[in-house]
């Protein structure tokens, strides 16, 4: 269908921060009129993305993704960051993908593009497109590479004189070096050391070298001259909430300000490597329906055992639990239900502040992420690729990332940059 004029596609700001918003508005259409808008994403593995809803115009010829409803695609009713946290693989890509930028010093770029109708809108040209960037790293945020005293990470340090609080991120059992959220955490105020532990994908609870390790990494950004030597806290997702939930509790070096805690627990089964654990419980992994691995019952047959806990009654600093009630990768809200009890137990319950969310899955990652239900994750046992079921269902989860990031940067504003009593 040819239209009497050329419709006008708007995306602003098209450069922003991927934890910011932007708002898509289409003008110059014909009243009532029904359009599809699409967003595009070719991943660094040259994976493509997608997210789609469709809208039908107003009386003046105008589609605001901010204002108006939805009612069909990858999501719908009013969403204004749909068109990023809804997408997924284009239809014929491989099972289990998951979508993570590995270099930082470049922007995720999406297009964003209206069509006509609905249907089919795939085969046709678009009739305006826009192209934006979305960057975890925001201008002036310096990135170090750190390879020091054996420790192998990168450093952000934030621009301006400083000096700055620090974090030390830890990501989980997938190994390897992530950038992403350290870069939006310097860009949020923060000096953050992403840091690599995982030697092999392999991890032992907990040798000595382990820990001094982690210590020496700690000490790293304690002592940088651009850090505020008392006001260094940790950031983990999983396997990474699980040593700092331990390296909180047991190191005699580690003093953190505060802690974040995402998706972890305090079962600690000592002088085990991760390969073992999964060899002594493997028959407490189920599979789904899709042949997809649960994991949770690992975690709750650790967590039966007393022996296999850190003692949490040690830990001196505010520690922020972020969970989802559909975890199932690990019993993250048992486990937060326990360190509660633990805590009251010792008066010290006044430290713990949890966020639990339900519908929410494993992988709660920063605001408008994409959900990932089950992606693939190479067994180190095996050294073969299996696919995990995180869960979550994709509109709780992306509330859930959304809001507990809002919690989260509040929570180390308070800790971090306030005064040791203030209150979150």
């Amino acid at each position: 269908m040819s239209l009497p004029v050329t419709p006008v596609l708007s995306v602003v700001p098209t450069r922003g921060l991927m934890d910011e918003t932007f708002k898509v508005l289409v003008e110059n259409l014909p009243p009532v009129f029904p359009v599809t808008i699409h967003s595009l994403h070719q991943s660094e593995n040259q994976g493509h993305w997608e997210a789609y809803a469709y809208y039908m115009s107003d009386h003046r010829g105008k589609v605001s993704v901010s204002d108006d409803l939805s009612f069909g695609g990858t999501y719908t009713g009013k969403e204004p960051m749909g068109l990023l946290w809804s997408m997924r693989p284009v239809p014929g890509s491989p099972e289990g993908l998951r979508l993570r930028k590995v270099n930082v010093c470049t922007p995720m770029l999406v297009n964003i593009s209206v069509y006509s109708g609905h249907d089919g809108f795939r085969k046709l040209a678009p009739l305006a497109s826009v192209l934006t960037e979305r960057w975890y790293l925001a201008p002036g945020v310096q990135r170090i590479d750190i390879r020091e005293k054996g420790v192998i990470g990168t450093l952000f340090i934030p621009p301006g004189p400083g000096p700055f609080p620090g974090l030390l991120d830890l990501w989980g059992g997938g190994g390897g070096l992530f950038e992403y959220r350290a870069a939006l955490l310097a860009s949020r105020g923060y000096v953050a050391l992403a840091l690599q532990y995982l030697t092999n994908g392999e991890l032992q609870f907990v040798a000595l070298e382990l820990l001094d390790y982690f210590e020496t990494a700690f000490n790293i950004i304690k002592h940088h001259p651009q850090v505020m030597p008392d006001r260094v806290g940790i950031f983990g997702l999983s396997l990474g909430s699980i040593m700092t939930i331990y390296l909180a509790a047991e190191s005699t070096v580690i003093k953190p300000r505060c802690c974040v805690c995402v998706s972890g627990t305090h079962a600690f089964p000592h002088g085990k490597i991760l390969s073992e654990i999964y060899q002594e419980f493997g028959d407490k992994v189920r599979l789904d329906k899709n042949n997809y691995q649960i994991w949770r019952g690992i975690g709750l047959a650790i967590l039966s055992d007393p022996t296999k806990k850190v003692d949490v009654m040690k830990i001196n600093c505010p520690m922020l639990l972020v969970n989802g009630h559909d975890d199932q990768n690990w019993s993250s809200t048992e486990s937060a239900e326990d360190i509660n009890h633990m805590m009251r137990a010792e008066g010290k319950e006044h430290l713990l502040t949890r966020l639990e969310y339900p519908d929410t899955g494993h992988l709660i990652e920063p605001p408008f992420s994409p959900h990932f239900r089950a992606t693939k994750f190479i067994m180190n046992t095996r050294k073969e690729k299996t696919i995990l079921l995180w869960g979550g269902q994709t509109k709780p989860h992306a509330d859930a990332q959304e809001h507990s990031w809002r919690n989260i940067l509040t929570f180390l504003q308070q800790h971090l940059y306030g005064s040791p009593n203030s209150k979150l």
